[in-house]
């Protein structure tokens, strides 16, 4: 099989195919965390580092006015066509989530797959959280979801699935290749096997992660102010079961709310 050594974000459509295919949970929570935690009507909605607005456009569908940003220019050029293709008003565009502003505030904001710790040092994590407390409203929402280092060694360290759309099939492969809980890196190796009617080729990416502890993300916040936890979920995506965040905790959706 070719192989080819390039950012998995390069590759938007099969990217999409992925981590669009089970999109409806998280959009269902999302909404029950504007209605059960925001305290203000949710009515404009931002995503950093969206990609390919897997979520963002069926917000758009919904009736939400939408925006949002991405480092990567194809996810962005990615997004923009869909949303033309559909008819969809929307502004995204290429930018830096650590480093950015709005002209008008947004009522919530969500970031749910681990992109938060695509910031690998203090500096531009805080720049990302004080960039989004300015970005959204008081009272706002900002739905946070990533995986923390657990107080034990992670019980999760791989994992695979394959996803089908029409005649392209996608089999992706993740594992952690080193944690160093003192330098805060987490090594991840990423692997794509794409087959379509006339290719089949791999795609193959390592990246590095920083990680954090519960207490690491709380000090975090503290020293970024504006913030409160109004609450703390799993993946399993239930708003009606919350979690106790602690130190066997290794999945989890903090929602921020803007004070």
């Amino acid at each position: 099989m070719e192989v080819v050594r390039q950012s998995v974000y390069d590759y938007p459509k099969y990217y999409d195919v992925l981590f669009g295919s089970d999109w409806k949970a998280e959009y269902d929570f999302l909404c029950d965390c504007f209605e059960y935690y925001a305290k203000r009507p949710v009515r404009r909605v931002f995503e950093p580092a969206c990609g390919t607005g897997r979520l963002l456009f069926r917000f758009a569908q919904a009736g939400y006015e939408v925006a949002g940003l991405d480092l990567n220019e194809k996810a962005v050029e990615y997004c923009n066509r869909r949303f033309q293709r559909l008819g969809l008003s929307a502004h995204v565009w290429v930018g830096d989530m650590a480093d950015f502003r709005v002209k008008r505030k947004y009522d919530a904001a969500f970031n749910t797959i681990n992109s938060f710790r695509h910031l690998t040092d203090d500096k531009s994590a805080m720049g990302h959280l004080a960039c989004m407390r300015e970005a959204l409203a008081k009272g706002g929402l900002y739905i946070l979801g990533f995986h923390l280092t657990p107080n034990r060694p992670p019980k999760c360290t791989e994992e695979s699935w394959v996803v089908r759309r029409g005649h392209l099939q996608v089999n992706s492969w993740m594992k952690t290749l080193s944690l160093d809980r003192q330098r805060r890196e987490e090594k991840v190796y990423l692997q794509f096997d794409v087959y379509t009617p006339r290719r089949s080729f791999r795609i193959v990416n390592e990246f590095v992660f920083r990680t954090y502890t519960w207490q690491q993300f709380h000090r975090l916040l503290q020293r970024v102010g504006g913030w409160e936890i109004a609450g703390t979920h799993d993946f399993a995506y239930r708003i009606d079961e919350p979690i106790t965040v602690d130190d066997y905790t290794e999945d989890v959706v903090y929602v921020l709310r803007r004070v």
